[in-house]
């Protein structure tokens, strides 16, 4: 694979991230909608797909920034790696947004530090969500002279 395609496929898989989320998002939400008898098994099945999902993106990204670092294109392997940083966070937080969700939603719902608790959540996830855009835009900018290869 080229440095073109692998800067390429790591753009698809980026895509693929978005999707995923998007997945994870419309399940929790839907898991949320159940109340009071929540079906916990279908979102469990959930975590656990986009729980791989994740993996093998982040597995196959790893390959990519192994072989541009072993090319020379530190730069653009740098990026990519504070990239998967952040969307590791990304997921943590994630992940913590909707315990929090869950609990405002919940028994808890009176309690207002729980949704104080979900509010800092999402802030600290928009935040992350900016980030990641900014690095995939410097990315972009950096990468754009292979991109523009023929080859």
């Amino acid at each position: 694979m080229s440095n073109k395609e692998s800067i390429q496929r790591f753009f698809c898989l980026q895509e693929e991230r978005v999707k995923t989320y998007q997945t994870f998002h419309s399940g929790f939400k839907e898991y949320l909608e159940t109340a009071p008898a929540r079906d916990f098994p279908s979102y469990r099945q959930l975590v656990h797909s986009v729980t791989q999902t994740f993996n093998n993106i982040s597995n196959e990204v790893i390959t990519i920034e192994s072989k541009l670092r072993e090319s020379g294109q530190s730069n653009i392997a740098d990026l990519i790696r504070k990239i998967q940083i952040k969307e590791k966070e990304k997921l943590e937080v994630t992940a913590k947004l909707q315990i929090a969700e869950q609990n405002a939603a919940g028994i808890d719902s009176l309690d207002p530090t729980t949704t104080e608790e979900a509010v800092a959540h999402k802030l600290s996830l928009n935040k992350l969500v900016d980030d990641i855009v900014e690095l995939l835009d410097e990315l972009k900018f950096e990468a754009e002279d292979i991109l523009l290869l023929d080859t």
